[in-house]
């Protein structure tokens, strides 16, 4: 069962953990998650690299807690709604995407690219997804999905150059 829009409100870390409410969708949450992801990032894309590193590196910091927390709060191991890992995983994408030509067509390539890998998990996302357990096991898959559609990226930007 899902929390309500209410439920997280009184609750921060369900409310950071579903996406500030975005993981509440009924359908495709964490699609609605990495589109609400996608969002947050545009304008910290106006500020240094290191500031965004620093950034994608805190919201993997503290990912598992924020994830395993709300996880025992709702007696589901990695409950659809919870998409603070989504989160992490778009913003990993992008820091780590092509800068070369146009970034819009890069940022849809991203979206895409870590929606793939987090929904088919080819090996070896399924199986961390499979084995590691807790907030750390909720989060790891959809960091080594986000370095799977980094690496996709960069072949696409070699291909293209």
């Amino acid at each position: 069962m899902s929390p309500t829009f209410g439920q997280l409100l009184r609750d921060p870390v369900l409310l950071l953990a579903f996406g500030f409410g975005s993981g509440l969708a009924p359908k495709a949450p964490g699609t609605f998650g990495t589109a609400a992801a996608l969002l947050l990032w545009l304008p910290v894309m106006l500020l240094p690299f290191y500031i965004q590193a620093g950034l994608v590196l805190a919201v993997i910091v503290v990912g598992s807690p924020i994830c395993g927390i709300a996880a025992r709060r709702l007696g589901v191991h990695d409950h659809g709604g919870i998409v603070w890992d989504e989160f992490a995983g778009l913003f990993l994408t992008i820091l780590l995407m092509p800068t070369v030509g146009p970034p819009g067509a890069w940022l849809a390539g991203a979206f895409l690219a870590f929606r793939f890998f987090d929904i088919v998990k080819p090996w070896p996302i399924r199986w961390l997804d499979r084995q590691v357990g807790g907030g750390t096991g909720i989060m790891v898959d959809d960091l080594v999905a986000a370095l799977f559609a980094a690496g996709l990226l960069h072949i696409a930007a070699l291909l293209v150059a």
